[in-house]
């Protein structure tokens, strides 16, 4: 009985920390690439038509980007809303050029080799 207990315990420890980690660990930046950009103009708009009749908005943006090593890579990813002009942003490249995630960053934060281009 002591035993079965025991093993219960360790399986709801397991259970709860694999619940844990599903909710809060983002896995689009998990093993990426970091590459920084300014925004430097607005999205292309784009409207895709739901199923319900109300139409979804989201833009899309060609940009250079620049890792800490200084290399630049061109790439196309989307947003749910028109990006704020001059913002900076640290993206999270998967697979060579596939935009996982991105956050928005300021300038002091972004490495000095990325921040001459």
């Amino acid at each position: 009985m002591k035993k079965f207990l025991i093993v219960v315990g360790i399986l709801f420890v397991l259970g709860v920390v694999g619940v844990f980690a599903l909710t809060n660990i983002d896995f689009n930046r998990m093993n990426a690439n970091n590459y920084y950009l300014q925004i430097t103009e607005d999205g292309v708009p784009h409207e895709d038509k739901l199923d319900d009749g109300s139409v979804m908005t989201y833009y899309s943006y060609k940009l250079d980007a620049t890792n800490a090593d200084g290399e630049t890579i061109p790439l196309e990813f989307t947003a749910q809303k028109n990006l704020r002009k001059d913002a900076y942003l640290k993206m999270y490249v998967k697979n060579g050029n596939e935009v996982s995630s991105y956050d928005e960053v300021k300038f002091e934060d972004i490495p000095k080799k990325a921040q001459k281009n």
